[in-house]
């Protein structure tokens, strides 16, 4: 299961609560990059460490292959294809988002860039090219209620699957 959208969309609520009711392992992307330093150099301009994609993949190598895994970040088109049975493009309206990336310190250029990506639906984009239509869903992500719709549909999706291809 590959959930991303935006910083501030909602990903690792969704993902950690996903995790405890599958018993799915959950990865945060971003995280695993910070303790392990897979990056490649600084971006002065956004303030934050340019990841480096290739060791990403190596790193999660063994763990996607064993199956069962939530991934959570914010892009998507450097993941292989073959990862993924399902992905999630959580969408939020921009008056939440604003005050969501404010309330985590974002402003000026990386505020208003993160909240051009939502308008435009860069994310989704980039997944619709990156994998098959069919496996693409976005979900919104404005509310508690939103979140607890969107757990539940997962849920139905995970147990439909296991019943699949089991």
């Amino acid at each position: 299961v590959l959930s991303l959208g935006t910083p501030g969309v909602g990903k690792t609520t969704l993902g950690k609560e996903l995790a405890s009711r599958t018993g799915m392992t959950y990865i945060n992307v971003g995280d695993m990059a910070k303790e392990g330093e897979l990056y490649e150099g600084f971006d002065e301009e956004y303030d934050c460490p340019i990841l480096d994609e290739d060791r990403v993949i190596d790193e999660l190598e063994d763990k996607m292959s064993e199956g069962g895994v939530i991934v959570d970040y914010h892009g998507c088109d450097f993941f292989p294809e073959r990862w993924f049975h399902i992905v999630f493009v959580l969408r939020t309206e921009n008056s939440f988002l604003y005050d969501r990336l404010e309330s985590r310190g974002y402003k000026g250029k990386k505020l208003q860039d993160n909240l051009q990506c939502e308008i435009f639906q860069t994310l989704y984009e980039e997944a619709m090219l990156s994998y098959r239509e069919e496996i693409v869903h976005q979900l919104p992500s404005n509310t508690p209620e939103d979140l607890e719709r969107n757990l539940d549909q997962i849920m139905q999706w995970i147990e439909q699957w296991m019943k699949d291809n089991n």
